[in-house]
């Protein structure tokens, strides 16, 4: 038989299956990039707590300490993106580090925020407050509402 032949008859391998994400690798480079992004905001220890979803203070400062030994939770690694979501669309909207690192506190009248700063709502405790805050800054840049 020729090689054509066999090819022909052989059947199709399989692409090579890609390694799955461990969660640990999600939870260590989600909580670095929130460690990063706190910092720029000025947020304080408690701030970030309720951010990440109220976890114990000894959780917490262990994460902090050692987010590559973390093993977060749904509630938590989608409390991490709609952060970072919300961060990414400061930078597009205001170009300028300082305007965008700033915003959270200043006084907002759009209706979302009520004439209060964006941290008033993100610190609320729930997640549809920071899924609120990231659909009003996507509409912002135009995207989805």
């Amino acid at each position: 038989m020729s090689n054509a032949a066999r090819a022909e008859h052989s059947p199709a391998r399989a692409p090579a299956p890609r390694p799955a994400l461990d969660s640990s690798d999600l939870s260590a480079a989600g909580l670095r990039a929130f460690f990063n992004i706190a910092r720029d905001w000025e947020l304080s220890a408690e701030e970030q707590i309720t951010l990440l979803g109220s976890p114990g203070r000894s959780t917490f400062f262990k994460w902090k300490a050692a987010p590559q030994s973390a093993r977060l939770g749904r509630d938590t690694l989608e409390r991490l993106s709609l952060i970072l979501g919300i961060y990414k669309a400061l930078q597009i909207l205001l170009p300028d580090p300082k305007a965008a690192d700033t915003w959270i506190r200043r006084p907002n009248a759009a209706p979302p925020f009520g004439g209060h700063p964006a941290i008033d709502r993100l610190l609320a405790g729930n997640i549809s407050d920071l899924v609120a805050v990231r659909q009003y800054l996507d509409a912002m840049r135009g995207g989805w509402a």
